[in-house]
């Protein structure tokens, strides 16, 4: 949970994907976004069948399509416009989306200066958006049940400045998650146990519902 004072290590949240555009809807609507199709794909961005780009097609297309876990909505967004309409549609039309400021403190050790609890801090519904690996930028989305998302300031521990404004997202129900899941490995724990909370990391974001 986090507390203001608190000095903990902050992880490597860098983006770590190569810079990518969103396509204009009208263009990605119109290409074979399917493993059924892959061929297509694979021709339109010039992917030999045993290359990495190959690889990449297929690995974000079954991802994309994998069968939702339990009280998982989920959406792969391939235009802006996509990823408004699915946030939309999950917390209705009053929205405010959310990302960590910068990667200042990444790596090292930060101070958690005032922390604010969206929807008042409350159990509540967000739609997290999170890069995949594709030709162009390509964001998979979903929804989970019960969990809290906060703001926090990110101090320098040792000057106590204020160096990044973070946000993190805290799962209340983690019963459904895989016993071999890393937070479980790291924490020590297992599913329904803990909640797991992390912060999100530079290009990723979180939608919530307007207050």
């Amino acid at each position: 949970m986090l507390k203001s004072g608190t000095i903990m290590p902050m992880p490597d949240i860098k983006d770590k994907m190569p810079k990518r555009s969103f396509l204009p809807r009208v263009i990605a609507a119109k290409l074979p976004f399917s493993t059924s199709k892959i061929d297509e794909l694979k021709k339109i961005f010039h992917a030999a069948n045993d290359s990495q780009v190959a690889k990449m097609i297929g690995d974000a297309l079954s991802e994309c399509e994998r069968a939702p876990s339990a009280g998982e909505t989920k959406r792969c967004a391939n235009s802006a416009e996509d990823m408004i309409d699915f946030a939309i549609s999950v917390l209705g039309r009053n929205v405010v989306v959310r990302t960590t400021e910068n990667t200042k403190g990444s790596k090292g050790n930060i101070m958690i200066g005032a922390v604010k609890g969206i929807n008042g801090g409350k159990v509540t519904k967000s739609v997290s958006c999170h890069q995949t690996l594709f030709p162009y930028l390509l964001y998979y989305c979903h929804s989970v049940p019960k969990v809290r998302v906060y703001e926090a300031d990110i101090l320098d521990p040792n000057s106590k400045a204020k160096i990044n404004h973070g946000v993190a997202i805290c799962h209340v129900d983690t019963s459904l998650w895989g016993p071999k899941h890393g937070a479980f490995i790291a924490l020590g724990s297992g599913p329904g146990k803990i909640e797991v909370c992390h912060w999100i990391f530079e290009n990723d974001m979180t939608w919530a519902t307007a207050e």
